[in-house]
């Protein structure tokens, strides 16, 4: 056991996870994707919740986060706690809104051609007037940004087979200076990101090219955009790079640079990119449930960088695993990972009642698509998970399903009441989580507890659900298992298809013990930037490549005792 406790050690230099059950209390704060927001029901048919294409800013040292369709907007000090802000006379139920400081005021405007422009008067208290009801254009998915010499610009555009624009605005006015200039136009013939579908297979459809924003960094302009859609797991942001905020843009090596395919929280795209209070960079985009209807998304937040060759990267890599937030300046994701892994993937469980069609594997199946409902919304009715072996339990997240809801807007009796009891037996139970008294409405509550808990079983019970059945789509534990991390992964395969360069195909020996494989890729041996994580399977095609690139992929193996990252990269022409 000890020469087993030392080599697990001395993997943590390259992320392998595994030494012992940590039984220690921990003094930082995580966050686990999706964010941890009051998710509105729209307000049409069917009932489903929403919020998608967020643009997040910094004021006054705090965060205030904008989304579509959200009867208000967020606001947080810490990236961690969210508080809604309403706002009556701001037109919060238009898409893609964006925000932006000048000259120490706070401008508004969104898509779908209003026309209209809003300044703030006290943003906190949801305090806005109309600055002007006549600018010029339509707008679809507009962005603003301020240079660092105080000009301001405005970037649009949504549209299958138009370009992104950009023009200048007088910021007194905070109107165009000129004709809008088209910017980036797709090209889904060598770009493989941009083709339409899950897992961009539908070549004959045309990408919604969409989500523009721009960053500066290190005296370069970063154009980001979506696609190839909003309802598709590959939904994603690629960037262009320029001296000029106005172009003329050239694509980043590294591209798409926010891109997260699978796991329990999938998509990446049309976000927002901003630097937090001690100068780290985030990316903050949108999550595809799409099932009740296309729109049906959530929000995701992505520590990001620019390496020394100044390219941009979103970190994606256990993207919803917890996360550290950081209180201080980082300079590798690493920094943010508790050691945490999954300990609920595929677990046994057993229900109070199930309705048809519903089954409880859902609940554990990390797909934020599918989730098991119980067979009432009554109180008592409950889902319980045998984890398999003693385990040291950090966190849990609890996604609900929603079934049968039949909610629209807001209301003070939307939320969930519950609690979660733990057990070494099967037999005992002892208290983990009690909300039973809660009023706060999270569908995707993440609590990380303030000491782990050694436990073999979770058990979920509700009290309250504000409509419909009790359902989860996930039921997520997390934490450590005192047990070996699984073998490196040996003798891949990585080949690009002969007649379709954007494409590769991997295959492996599946590794004994392995819960999962993440595949990372990227555009040098040293920049392998891209994760793609697969729970089953040891095949994989990948289809996002840019023709005119050269890659390298490598695989890591992962299992609830940690990570053991590979070693092996092979190169594909």
């Amino acid at each position: 056991m000890m020469k087993c406790r030392l080599l697990l050690c001395s993997a943590l230099a390259i992320l392998a996870v595994g030494c012992g059950t940590g039984k220690e209390e921990v003094s930082y704060r995580t966050v686990c994707n999706p964010v941890d927001l009051s998710y509105r029901f729209c307000l049409d048919e069917p009932s489903r919740r929403e919020a998608a294409d967020p643009s997040m800013i910094v004021y006054q040292g705090e965060y205030y986060l904008f989304p579509s369709k959200s009867g208000g907007y967020f606001h947080s000090v810490d990236l961690i706690n969210w508080d809604l802000i309403t706002a009556d006379n701001l037109p919060v139920e238009e898409y893609a809104p964006t925000v932006e400081e000048v000259d120490g005021n706070l401008f508004f405007t969104t898509s779908t051609g209003t026309r209209r422009v809003y300044k703030a008067i006290d943003v906190k208290k949801g305090n806005w007037e109309l600055f002007t009801d006549s600018f010029p254009y339509d707008l679809n998915d507009p962005a603003y940004f301020r240079d660092e010499d105080g000009r301001v610009y405005l970037y649009s555009g949504c549209s299958p087979d138009q370009p992104i624009m950009g023009v200048e605005l007088d910021k007194e006015t905070m109107k165009p200076t000129g004709e809008m200039v088209p910017l980036m136009v797709s090209d889904r013939k060598k770009y493989g990101w941009e083709v339409p579908g899950d897992y961009n297979i539908w070549d004959n459809d045309s990408p919604w090219i969409e989500g523009a924003f721009v960053t500066k960094h290190a005296g370069k302009y970063y154009l980001q955009y979506s696609g190839p859609g909003t309802q598709f797991k590959s939904y994603c942001d690629g960037v262009y790079i320029s001296d000029n905020p106005l172009g003329p843009f050239t694509l980043a090596h590294h591209n798409p640079f926010a891109y997260k395919p699978e796991g329990f929280a999938n998509g990446a795209g049309h976000g927002s990119t901003f630097l937090d209070n001690y100068g780290n960079y985030w990316h903050i985009g949108t999550v595809t449930v799409s099932v009740r209807h296309m729109f049906e998304r959530r929000l995701s937040l992505f520590p990001t960088f620019f390496d020394e060759d100044g390219e941009m990267y979103a970190y994606t890599g256990w993207g919803d695993y917890p996360m550290i937030m950081p209180e201080k300046k980082i300079s590798s994701p690493e920094e943010l990972f508790p050691g945490w892994m999954l300990l609920s993937y595929q677990k046994a469980t057993e229900a109070s009642s199930t309705l048809e069609g519903y089954p409880e594997k859902n609940a554990v199946n990390e797909d934020i698509r599918t989730w098991w409902s119980a067979k009432t919304g009554d109180k008592g009715e409950y889902l319980s998970i045998d984890l398999g072996e003693e385990s040291q339990v950090y966190a849990i997240q609890v996604n609900f399903g929603d079934q049968d809801a039949g909610l629209f807007g807001r209301s003070g009796n939307i939320y969930y009441q519950y609690y979660i009891e733990s057990s070494v037996d099967g037999v005992n139970w002892n208290m983990v989580v009690d909300k039973s008294d809660n009023d706060k409405d999270a569908p995707s509550d993440y609590i990380q507890l303030d000491k782990p808990v050694t436990t073999k079983y979770l058990r979920i019970t509700n009290v309250y659900c504000p409509s419909g059945k009790f359902s989860l789509s996930g039921l997520r534990a997390f934490g450590k298992v005192d047990k070996a991390t699984p073998v490196e992964v040996k003798d891949f395969s990585a080949i690009r298809s002969q007649n379709d360069r954007r494409k590769v195909n991997l295959t492996w020996d599946e590794v004994n013990g392995a819960t999962g494989y993440n595949i990372r890729f990227g555009s040098a041996k040293d920049k392998l930037y891209q994760n793609y994580m697969v729970y089953s399977g040891n095949s994989l095609s990948i289809n996002i490549l840019n023709t005119e690139q050269t890659y390298y992929f490598t695989i890591d193996s992962f299992n609830e005792g940690g990570i053991t990252k590979g070693t092996e990269i092979k190169e594909v022409l």
